[in-house]
Order: structure tokens, then C-alpha cells, then sequence
């Protein structure tokens, strides 16, 4: 069933619902109550393993043609299938892939959690793990060090690629066709160190690709540097970075090459904690 056979024309009546039956939500408050009944369906199907529409319509207390409309929606995003001969429906393989980036993210948050620790007790300063969300990163896990006592909270918060360490060692990763349509955007400047021109950026990806960890200075924040190592997982696709942050008084020129090579070796632990190399 497409997406096109779904549609209902606006103000049109359903034809297999009667007076004194279940009316169409509208509004706001119908887009939620869809999005419920929707998740309903999912949770039902991981309980029984498979259903008909009737069953899921009596299961949710709803028309069989709602039944129906809410199946099709989800099979066309792959999070149901249906087996043809039988008419039942299944979790489709789109949910597999859902669970799995939520797998890998409670995975590497719970590997990297001792080495943040040792690595932000070893050098000082904050230690974050972030993954890529959408077209930025996300920091999943942080430990702080002595010397950082007074350094803002990164944890959850949602970092341009462009501009960080973490953010350049995602994006350097991407394939191609990703990230050559990241580079073709307009991307926003936040200080007059944040690299913005597509030549120089591709380049400093490559460069990152190249040596193995990423470096900005003051390229989000005046005053803050970074560098960030890639973690890999077991198929050496790398899922994550591991960074080191402080104040550009303690992270300096002479001392970033020594921050830099134990941050890639923690990144490595990372890697092998994910099971690469194994």
C-alpha cells in the first residue's frame, strides 16, 4: 500500500466508518492521539509478535479502517511488514535500525564511562563522548578533571560539526555524498577562528582523516580549545569522539601534540572496549 492510497481528501468521510462511529481526530491534539495509537500498534506487535488489523483494532479500540491507515503509514517507513499470505503484521526491519543507534549509544556511553574518567584524571581538564545527531554532534558522556572544577556542562548538548573537535572528526568520517552535501551548505561562523570557506574545511577533514584526531581553537568559543580522537566499532566504523576540552591558558600550541596523542590512544581503548580490532 503507498503513501498516495492512504490519503483522505480534506473533509472527506471515511467510507467505512457510520454515524455514531469513531470520527477522524483533527488538529493538533489528533496528530498526538495518532502518534499514540501509533506507537500502541508497535508495542503491540513486540508483545504478540504478529496481528491482524482486526485484532489491532480491538486491541487499540479503534475502527479497523484506523487500524488500517496507522499499518500502512508504518509500513511504508519500514517499521511494519506484512506477510502477504497470512495478512498478519510484523516489527519491520526499519525498527532494527532504530534500536540498533540506540544500542550503540547506551553501549559506548557505558564502555566509555571508565575511560573518560582515567583520561580526564590523567590530563585535568573535561572529557566528552560524542555520536553524530543528524547534522550534529551530541555529547553523550562527560568526566571532568581537577583542573576543570569551573568548566560548563557539555553533557546533552548538541554541537556544530564545523566548528568543534568532536563535530570535525564525525564529520571527516561521513561517506562521501554526506559529507560533500554537508560542506555545500552555508555554514554559520561563530568566531573569527571557526573555519567556514568548503576548500579549507575539506582540506582540515582530510587533514583530520590523515593524523588521526581533530583540533579547534577558539573555532566555537574564544577561549576554549579541544582535540578529539575518533572511536571505532568493531567493524571499524567509527561511532564516536572521544575529546579533551580547556581554557587555551592550559591547552597551548607546545602542549596540544601531547593532548592530542593521548587522546587518540584513549580513543583506541574506546575502539576496543566496541570490540575493534578483536
Amino acid at each position: 500500500m503507498t503513501r498516495k492510497q492512504l490519503q483522505v481528501e480534506p473533509g472527506a468521510s471515511d467510507p467505512t466508518t457510520t454515524a455514531g462511529t469513531e470520527k477522524p481526530p483533527r488538529g493538533a491534539a489528533g496528530a498526538v492521539q495518532s502518534v499514540d495509537r501509533a506507537v500502541s500498534v508497535l508495542e503491540s506487535l513486540a508483545r504478540h509478535g504478529e496481528a491482524g488489523v482486526t485484532e489491532i483494532a480491538d486491541e487499540l479500540g479503534v475502527h479497523k479502517s484506523t487500524a488500517f491507515r496507522l499499518l500502512g503509514v508504518l509500513e511504508n517507513r519500514g517499521l511494519v511488514g506484512q506477510a502477504k499470505e497470512r495478512g498478519k503484521y510484523y516489527l519491520g526491519a526499519g525498527m532494527l535500525r532504530l534500536a540498533g543507534a540506540a544500542a550503540v549509544r547506551l553501549d559506548i556511553s557505558q564502555e566509555g564511562a571508565p575511560v573518560c574518567r582515567e583520561l580526564a584524571d590523567e590530563v585535568g581538564e573535561t572529557v566528552n563522548i560524542a555520536v553524530l545527531d543528524e547534522d550534529m554532534a551530541v555529547n553523550i558522556m562527560q568526566a571532568r578533571g581537577p583542573a576543570s572544577v569551573t568548566a560548563q556542562n557539555w553533557l546533552g548538548r548538541r554541537t556544530p560539526l564545523h566548528a568543534t573537535s568532536s563535530g570535525k572528526v564525525l564529520f571527516a568520517h561521513q561517506p562521501e555524498v554526506v559529507r560533500e552535501g554537508l560542506l555545500a551548505r552555508t555554514l554559520p561562523r561563530f568566531t573569527e577562528h571557526t573555519i567556514t570557506g568548503t576548500a579549507a574545511l575539506r582540506a582540515e577533514l582530510e587533514s583530520v582523516v590523515e593524523q588521526g584526531f581533530a583540533v579547534a581553537v577558539e573555532e566555537l568559543e574564544l577561549g576554549l580549545a579541544a582535540v578529539s580522537a575518533p572511536a571505532r566499532a568493531h567493524d571499524g566504523k567509527v561511532i564516536g569522539a572521544i575529546s579533551v576540552s580547556g581554557p587555551v591558558f592550559r591547552m597551548t600550541e607546545e602542549n596540544l601534540p601531547a593532548l592530542a596523542k593521548r587522546t587518540a590512544a584513549a580513543a583506541a581503548d574506546l575502539s576496543r572496549r566496541m570490540g575493534h580490532g578483536l
